[in-house]
This record gives C-alpha cells, sequence and structure tokens, in this order.
C-alpha cells in the first residue's frame, strides 16, 4: 500500500483493517452500494509492473490468457497457474506505456512479485511493485459513467476495454463497473473529483458486492491452488485462451476444457447467517456427507441481511440444492443469478 495514498485516505475518514479499508460499517456500505454509485479505493489490490521490450512475450508464456493479441486499449482477465494447472492468482492485466500492470490482490502480491521474477532469468523485462506510483479506485453504480464523465475522465469505449488521458487510465470491466489507475500524486484529487460528481464514499465490501453479482472472483491467500481455471468460470470471463502455446498449468486447463467433463463450478449464492463465514470455508452436501463438495470463494455482507458470496462446488451438489456451510449441519446456501450463462 502507498503510504501517501493511506495517510489521505485517513484524513478522508477511511478505517484500514489489513487489506481491506472501510469509510462506515460493511453492512452499511453494501446498503448504499446497491442503491447509489459508489468511488472505492482499491486498496485490497495490489500492482505489479512488468516493463522492458519484452514484457508482452515473457507474461505471454506464463499466464492462461494470450498476452501477445492484448490490444492497446483492451483489458484482460488471466490467471497465473501452478504445474498442476491449480491457479496461484488471478489478475486483471492490461498494456500501458512501456509494458503492462497486472492488479491482484493485495495479500499475495509480494509472494506473487517474487516468484514471477525467477522467471526472468535473460528476458528484456523488469518486474516491479507498481503500488509505488500508481493507486487503482473504483466506481460502481447505475451513474458511474456519468460520475466519471462529469469528473473529467476518459470513458473506454465499452466493457474490457481501456481509455488514457493525463496519466489516469480508465477500464471498464462491465457496463456499471470501472477502475481508474490514478498516478499517486494524482489520487487525491481525482478521488475528491469523483466525490464532487456524485459517487459516495464506500470501502473494500461495496466493490466485493459489485464483482459477486458480477460473478467477477479474486484469488486470495486463502484460495490459492484450490480451482482450475473453468472451476471459477474464467473460461466463461474470458480469461482462458485455448489457441495459445504452452504455460505453467496448460496441459491440465486443456484437458479439463477437451477431454473431461467438468465436475465442479462456480456459483453465485446467499447465505442466511450471523456469523461471517471467510473464504476457503469448505461446503457440504447430503451426496458427499463427510467430504468437502466445495468451497467459498468470496464473501461479502448483503444489503438484505446475511452473506452473499460466489462458491465452487460439485456441479451435482448444485443441482440438488441442498449445499451447506462449514459442515454437514451448517447453514444452507440460497442460489442466485449470475449475469452469465454457465456452459
Amino acid at each position: 500500500m502507498n503510504t501517501l495514498w493511506t495517510d489521505f485516505l485517513s484524513r478522508e475518514g477511511a478505517v484500514l483493517e489489513g487489506t481491506a479499508l472501510r469509510f462506515d460499517t460493511p453492512d452499511a456500505e453494501v446498503r448504499a452500494a446497491a442503491d447509489a454509485t459508489v468511488a472505492v479505493p482499491l486498496v485490497h489490490l495490489g500492482l505489479i509492473r512488468s516493463s522492458g521490450e519484452d514484457s508482452a512475450g515473457f507474461l505471454h508464456n506464463l499466464f492462461s490468457n494470450d498476452v501477445n493479441k492484448l490490444g492497446a486499449d483492451a483489458v484482460q482477465w488471466n490467471s497465473f497457474n501452478s504445474p498442476k494447472g491449480r491457479m496461484l492468482a488471478s489478475f486483471l492485466l492490461w498494456r500501458e506505456a512501456g509494458g503492462h500492470l497486472l492488479a491482484v490482490s493485495a495479500d499475495i502480491q509480494p509472494a506473487l512479485l517474487k516468484k514471477l521474477s525467477m522467471y526472468v532469468l535473460r528476458s528484456k523485462v523488469k518486474l516491479t511493485d507498481g503500488d509505488a506510483d500508481t493507486v487503482l479506485v473504483g466506481v460502481s453504480g447505475a451513474d458511474a459513467s456519468g460520475v466519471l464523465g462529469r469528473a473529467g475522465l476518459p470513458l473506454p469505449a465499452g466493457p474490457m476495454r481501456q481509455a488514457e488521458a493525463g496519466g489516469t487510465r480508465c477500464l471498464q470491466l462491465a457496463a456499471h463497473q470501472f477502475v481508474l489507475a490514478v498516478p499517486v500524486e494524482a489520487a487525491a484529487p481525482c478521488y475528491g473529483a469523483l466525490v464532487a460528481a456524485g459517487a459516495l464514499r464506500a470501502g473494500t465490501a461495496a466493490w466485493e458486492l459489485a464483482m459477486i453479482r458480477a460473478g467477477l472472483p479474486l484469488v486470495t491467500a486463502a484460495t490459492q491452488e484450490e480451482f482450475v481455471a473453468q472451476m471459477l468460470n474464467y473460461e466463461v470471463i474470458g480469461g482462458v485462451s485455448f489457441q495459445k502455446g504452452c504455460y505453467p498449468g496448460q496441459e491440465i486447463v486443456a484437458r479439463t476444457q477437451y477431454l473431461g467433463k467438468l465436475k465442479k463450478r462456480m456459483y453465485r449464492v446467499h447465505l442466511d447467517t450471523d456469523t461471517a463465514p471467510v473464504p476457503g470455508t469448505d461446503l457440504f452436501t447430503p451426496e458427499f456427507g463427510d467430504q468437502s463438495a466445495g468451497k467459498l470463494v468470496n464473501v461479502v455482507p448483503a444489503p438484505e441481511g446475511g452473506y452473499e458470496a460466489l462458491a465452487v462446488m460439485q456441479v451435482s451438489s448444485a443441482a440438488a440444492g441442498e449445499v451447506h456451510v462449514g459442515r454437514p449441519e451448517g447453514p444452507p446456501l440460497a442460489f442466485l443469478d449470475l449475469p452469465y450463462t454457465l456452459p
């Protein structure tokens, strides 16, 4: 985390709790985010910068998506996998002058930066901590594009595209969700402009609710090496290329796609419980008894009470409809719609 940025946020009334941030209680913020447009400092994400003439080829050889074909104004979901095809990180990736930026979960950013650096060898590429000079702000809500326009910020041509002006990049994820990559020295006035343009200050929970409702998962330390890309619907949201060459775990990911029937998928669910579950919590069904049938991926308080989550589980368990959290007799899940259709 950049201290210049976090010091400003503290003066604005934000409370930092680990890699999360809030201006109010998480419950209050998700209720506000359900009806309003919010501006969220994305301190739960960390940045890795890849620069140099070999940046595209270097990343292309390591990641699940086609970095070589990433357009100058494009944004892509991507992942870094173990040799066994299990996701070590999920992230947003985009081009910038001289290279690329990756936005990953902040709790795995230092270790991922170190691990990726081991692959550099003779490549003409340099990997650095992007948090040193760039911060991320999320804008989410029905009036998100209006807020950005009134704040004088660039608007992309559509989802998974980016636009740049004055050193600030605006990445559009979906119809009403945007990420701003802002030079740290411009972050405070940029955030002030968003609030002046009609956005409400909000914390991490508000953004996580938007991502869960968009069906966009984030691999954190609690869920590393738990999922093959397709279990997180990564091929559905465009995070996997099946036309590119080899990368770590590629054989498993391809085999899952072409040779086997996928046994687990990610679903959006609601949990009616007063006790906050955490990512990585096991799920249980009558079909599997005391054996885990899946895990929670991301969890956030729901505006109407309880919790909303993204959860990976056996497809057969989802079809049966009876799934419990934490233990076989734990709180039951209720299934909610995703904004896309599963294969």
